[in-house]
């Protein structure tokens, strides 16, 4: 301010221009500032978004039975048929639980928790291996992650929720459920398959635990 010449008006008028392009020029650092971080918070909240739609469609396709066999069967129609000493009719049903399942797994391995792709890695082994696979302490993972980035309250402790299972495809097989479609065929499987297909990544959200309803059978 000392500087400040006030001796006349046009020294006047000059040292207000001044401060006048000097107040613009700071206004517009901080406007180009507050727009990219505002664009950097929407990308991530895209990201964040998607990756929990995943998660949560992952979650409904290997726990969404508490019901029957909760198991996912590895074994192919093929096999199926060769096991058979006689010739039967064979549900496609188990191909396309399996199918819905695996991708519901590889999505799990891209955006889950270290805990959720260990859990998930597991159940890929096993199916390769072909051993049956029960999917609920997976399911306990993703129920408590989800719920904590909906910051939704936990599940309380004393409810004994059952067991939970991968989600039993509706008829609309048609003739393939009831008479046992070929291996070539991936309408109903790829519908399956579906609820798992990925979008997106990123999230910094901890991993989920466990509850006392965890089912550690991850063997036949």
């Amino acid at each position: 301010m000392r500087n400040i010449d006030i001796s006349s008006w046009q020294s006047i008028a000059a040292t207000l221009v001044g401060l006048v392009l000097v107040t613009l020029v700071g206004v517009g650092i901080r406007l180009a500032m507050m727009l990219t971080v505002q664009r950097r918070r929407e990308r991530m909240n895209r990201q964040i978004n998607e990756r929990l739609r995943t998660l949560i469609a992952a979650y409904r396709a290997i726990g969404g039975s508490f019901t029957g066999d909760l198991a996912v069967d590895p074994r192919h129609l093929r096999e199926l048929r060769s096991a058979t000493p006689e010739p039967v009719s064979l549900s496609d049903r188990p191909r396309r639980i399996r199918d819905a399942v695996e991708a519901a797994l590889s999505d799990i391995i891209l955006l889950g928790t270290e805990q959720q792709v260990r859990l998930a890695t597991q159940a890929v082994n096993e199916l390769v291996a072909g051993r049956p696979v029960h999917t609920h302490e997976l399911v306990v993972s993703l129920r408590a992650f989800i719920r904590d980035a909906l910051d939704l309250d936990p599940i309380p402790r004393d409810l004994a929720i059952p067991p939970q299972g991968p989600t039993r495809p509706s008829g609309a097989g048609g003739k393939n459920d009831r008479g046992g479609g070929n291996e070539k065929g991936g309408g109903s499987g790829g519908a399956g398959a579906g609820l798992g297909m990925g979008m997106g990544a990123g999230l910094g959200l901890g991993g989920g635990g466990h509850d006392d309803n965890s089912d550690t059978g991850h063997h036949s």
